[in-house]
């Protein structure tokens, strides 16, 4: 796409993928004003967005947070399809499907021989590689990825992640277009899990390596990192609203494709819930049982535990994000807006670094790297430079 051609209303947008992402991207766009094109090769879940859809709408209006007017504009345009010829006419077309790169690049390749050769090609891929997926379209410079969050109407943030070849005003045009739907967009390197699915790693990673030393129950683990840290939600709680199984195979995607680094590994403990199909809310059961009438456990509600437990998980949070920041997967700013965006975490993580003291950050991961000989607590070497340096984030 040639930097006059800018994204504008007047463009048609597709959305490959009827599911809870690829209609919830589709709500944002119709509501932006856009003619929205959503593609599903099975009728069945087409048919199911449509009815979902209205009563999603008719929810707003109940709740007076939309007009009945802007619901009759958002439906008219809104067209289900199950051709992706209907693709034809679109200035940019977002896939929203299954997690899995040769499905992924088969569908580019096909869109490609359909769309426009002006068309921008996006993936809402949380955790594959940009570059493999542009690979399978002889207009690599076209592709990028733009990550929402489910559900994508409600949370603001969007990953833009421009591939090895993405043309510079690909990536100019998909953040004013994202920007213009009033979102947040944050800039990222095409790594695994970007900025939020890899800086998150060790909110779960390190609360699960607690538990299985036997230090804390899930219960313990969440309130302390609830009361001392402000979260919103425990890991526990929120591995179990996300599911499990979602969960997991980030971990391990994330943890595969970063050839093994030690301090996002995954665990036993949550592979074997995986394993045992405990996904969560979804499935009843999974850290919590949500069996009616099972009373959820409580918390030993021990100030120092509940301390020393907050300062871990936080620390390695902290190195994670610097680590980030080192290795210019974005920028400082862009870090820790995808944070406070994208997980709703209460503070951006280098913001908070500056609050806790950079050499307080450093001290407690040198003492558990000591303790422990393990890499997965080796401090970031731009943590280490800004101890010697006496430097703040801000």
């Amino acid at each position: 796409m040639s930097n006059n051609q800018q994204l504008t209303t007047n463009n048609q947008i597709g959305i490959v993928g009827s599911g809870a992402m690829g209609a919830g991207i589709a709500q944002v766009a119709a509501s932006a004003g856009h003619k929205v094109v959503v593609y599903d090769n099975n009728l069945q879940a087409l048919d199911k967005a449509k009815i979902d859809l209205a009563n999603t709408l008719k929810k707003l209006v109940e709740k007076q947070k939309l007009t009945d007017e802007k619901v009759r504009s958002i439906i008219a345009n809104t067209q289900f399809a199950n051709d992706l010829n209907e693709f034809k006419n679109c200035g940019l077309v977002i896939e929203a499907i299954i997690e899995n790169i040769d499905v992924k690049q088969k569908l580019f390749s096909d869109l490609e021989t359909i769309v426009s050769a002006d068309c921008i090609l996006a993936t809402n891929t949380s955790s594959l590689s940009i570059a493999s997926i542009a690979s399978a379209c002889k207009k690599a410079e076209r592709v990028i990825g733009i990550h929402f969050f489910n559900p994508a109407p409600i949370m603001p943030l969007v990953e833009i992640i421009p591939g090895i070849m993405t043309d510079a005003s690909v990536t100019e045009n998909s953040k004013k277009i994202i920007d213009s739907w009033g979102k947040v967009t944050v800039l990222t390197k095409d790594t695994p899990g970007f900025i939020v699915n890899r800086v998150a790693r060790s909110f779960y990673g390190e609360s699960i390596r607690i538990f299985e030393e036997g230090m804390a129950d899930f219960a313990t683990i969440d309130w302390a990192l609830k009361t001392y840290g402000g979260f919103k939600m425990g890991p526990f709680e929120l591995m179990d609203f996300i599911g499990n199984d979602i969960n997991f195979k980030v971990t391990e995607s994330v943890w595969t494709q970063f050839f093994f680094e030690p301090r996002l590994k995954p665990s036993l403990t949550q592979k074997r819930l995986y394993e045992a199909k405990l996904f969560g809310k979804k499935s009843g059961r999974g850290y919590y049982n949500y069996a009616d009438g099972i009373v959820l456990p409580q918390p030993k509600q021990d100030e120092e535990l509940g301390k020393y437990i907050f300062n871990r998980v936080i620390c390695m949070l902290i190195n994670e994000a610097i680590d980030s920041l080192y290795l210019q997967l974005a920028s400082k700013e862009d870090l820790d807006l995808a944070m406070t965006k994208g997980v709703n975490y209460p503070k951006g993580l280098l913001k908070w670094a500056d609050e806790i003291g950079i050499k307080n950050v450093y001290t407690s991961l040198d003492v558990l790297y000591e303790l422990y000989n393990e890499d997965r607590y080796r401090p970031s070497i731009l943590l280490k430079m800004m101890v010697r340096d006496d430097k703040k984030f801000y």
